[in-house]
């Protein structure tokens, strides 16, 4: 069989940002109306007061300093608290729609790093956490926009959702039915965020990323990671759920309900999820004659600052360096499905010829997807 090479990546960034600062100000000013509101069932024990929130309990709880969303002023509005829809945001036969536009501008920038154009891929695949339709899919509606050839499917895997689309771009080149491959994945999770949750309100951001992937056989003279091998793996788990989706509309009491939102058990995800991960990557390597002292670098999901040091920690047997699994979730926030591909874009420029890596992700389902990747 042949290898595969990643040869571009791109991000696209929206311009819209929000500090722990500004969301802990909107924040505090519910909890002071909803405890005034309520003062009387508070007083009378019927009803815990909701209590304030901080910037310095944000981060340290997860890291996050900011992060970037489609749209912040409702999010700051008192009376809303959820994100504006943005105008036009739907498309139509002429314009793309906001996921799709979000994906093209990641998109284009892999292109342009691959020296590739768009009719030279002949497979997209669109992976994220949340699409905002169900047809027809948006990796068609870029193909179409974008000018790329062959075909294109969507899926959804969480917070493994650009891993395991490119384990799926990789199988597809392997087996013949594809040549070059874009992976986008555009991420807009912070619209299924309850902004009146105390421990969960702060964690997500917006963010698209891309990915180039082609016969090494039949890439350029630029730079090049080569896949040397892919592993998977799902559990079920109830402990990130939602319970958003097309029954919502015809579910009498839906919208009134908390479990409409990303809803997360967190302690039992760091306790049950980490351990399958650290097991997860150790077997993976030892499965390609390799040890941990081989990786320069792990590019890992961008959750919790604390979850990446506990599982890096545990793999290296010591104290990570930033340089062994860098962050980027203090400016970003949770990405979701894009975390790691977001730390492999900007942290392997200084990386030289030969060395390896793993990009990892893992989280909802539960599931985890990796890629062990070499500096060509």
């Amino acid at each position: 069989m042949v290898d595969v090479t990643i040869t571009g990546t791109g991000v696209y960034v929206p311009p819209a940002r929000l500090s722990n600062e500004e969301l802990v100000e909107a924040f505090n000013q519910y909890v002071d109306d909803y405890n005034a509101t309520h003062k009387a069932d508070i007083d009378a024990g019927l009803l815990p007061p909701k209590q304030h929130s901080s910037a310095e309990f944000i981060e340290k709880a997860s890291g996050i300093k900011a992060r970037h969303m489609i749209d912040t002023s409702g999010v700051v509005d008192g009376n809303r608290m959820m994100p504006h829809f943005p105008e036009g945001a739907h498309g139509d036969d002429t314009k793309p729609s906001l996921q799709a536009d979000m994906a093209m501008q990641a998109a284009r920038e892999a292109l342009d790093q691959a020296g590739r154009k768009a009719d030279d891929i002949d497979l997209v695949i669109c992976s994220a956490a949340l699409q905002q339709r169900y047809f027809p899919a948006l990796g068609i509606e870029v193909q179409h926009f974008l000018g790329t050839r062959g075909t294109a499917w969507d899926m959804i895997m969480g917070c493994s959702s650009a891993t395991f689309a490119l384990i799926n771009g990789y199988n597809a080149i392997r087996s013949g039915t594809a040549t070059r491959v874009l992976m986008i994945n555009p991420e807009i999770f912070s619209t299924l965020v309850n902004y009146r949750d105390r421990d969960s309100h702060f964690i997500f951001g917006d963010i698209a990323t891309a990915v180039v992937m082609e016969r090494s056989d039949l890439a350029g003279s630029g730079e090049g990671w080569r896949i040397d091998g892919t592993k998977s793996y799902t559990e079920f788990s109830s402990n990130i759920r939602s319970h958003y989706g097309p029954l919502t509309r015809i579910e009498d009491d839906s919208w009134d309900r908390d479990d409409m939102f990303f809803v997360q058990e967190g302690r039992k995800v760091f306790r049950e999820l980490l351990p399958i991960v650290t097991k997860f990557v150790s077997e993976q390597l030892e499965d390609s004659g390799l040890t941990v002292n081989d990786i320069s670098r792990m590019w890992l999901h961008q959750a919790n600052i604390n979850m990446n040091m506990y599982a890096a920690k545990k793999l290296l047997n010591r104290a990570p360096t930033p340089q062994d699994a860098p962050t980027v979730l203090d400016e970003y926030g949770n990405t979701a499905g894009a975390g790691s591909v977001v730390a492999f874009h900007e942290h392997r420029a200084d990386l030289k010829s030969g060395d390896r890596g793993l990009i990892c992700s893992f989280g909802a389902g539960y599931s985890v997807g990796s890629l062990l990747v070499t500096k060509l």
